[in-house]
């Protein structure tokens, strides 16, 4: 990765080197690894077929120098693995989820689906409404199977390693601004495998043609339901697909 890094800021050097120099600098980490368990037969998912067709959101949690914790909330579009938002606050409550959720549909466009976990904030009344609203359908996966969710799993690794656990934090201002700051270069110059390399941005620039249209997802509820308490049980029954592979996010 540092290879491809350094080859689109224009330094050309053999990747040989660059990993003989990694490791002279005492930089290589030791990962840790999990044990193997055994799993059921897997079924590919379905893939988004488009920007803005599937949004997942998650939550990770962090603390400040003196010792007061905050959470963030982030989302990520599954198509171009753009990472849209990392709201920061001491609290998140589902009200708060909604309205950053709004933010994001009034500057690109509504999404068909958003995949979550089973947090009490976006399984709450709050949250149902909104999307009820706005014709979305609230996908959740199945408790206790975050491979569902592989794809902001494998973000929020990222944001982690090379953000949250690098950076000392004084304030949430100061967290804002830094966690901002790593969004923009993630989606801006970081290359990813399953990306063929480029950047998230760069991605979707390449892919654009294939953009939802803001105008084929209204504000509006495109069909009446009963209500959305139904919509939202109907939609948390049906069993997602499990993913044939963990996917290779950059």
């Amino acid at each position: 990765m540092l290879h491809r890094v350094l080859r689109r800021e224009g330094v050309r050097a053999n990747h040989k080197r660059v990993e003989r120099v990694y490791r002279e600098e005492g930089l290589s980490l030791r990962r840790r690894r999990g044990r193997k368990r055994l799993s059921h037969l897997r079924v590919a998912r379905e893939q988004p077929p488009a920007i803005n067709h599937t949004w997942a959101v998650d939550f990770m949690h962090d603390g400040l120098s003196d010792g007061r914790r905050f959470r963030a909330l982030t989302v990520i579009d599954e198509f171009s693995r753009e990472c849209l938002a990392i709201e920061v606050d001491a609290s998140l409550p589902g009200a708060r989820v909604s309205r950053a959720l709004q933010r994001l549909c009034e500057l690109r466009a509504v999404p068909t689906i958003i995949r979550s976990d089973n947090g009490p904030e976006f399984r709450g009344r709050v949250m149902d409404e909104w999307a009820y609203g706005c014709g979305v359908r609230l996908q959740f996966i199945e408790p206790g199977k975050p491979i569902q969710n592989a794809f902001i799993e494998s973000f929020n690794s990222r944001l982690r390693e090379e953000c949250l656990n690098e950076q000392v934090f004084l304030s949430l201002d100061d967290a804002r601004r830094k966690i901002e700051h790593w969004r923009i270069e993630y989606n801006r110059a970081r290359p990813h495998l399953s990306l063929g390399y480029l950047a998230p941005e760069e991605f979707a620039a390449s892919r654009r043609h294939l953009r939802s249209e803001p105008a084929t997802r209204s504000a509006g509820p495109a069909q009446r339901m009963p209500s959305g308490a139904l919509h939202r049980a109907a939609v948390s029954t049906e069993e997602p697909d499990s993913f044939s592979s963990q996917p290779q996010i950059g």
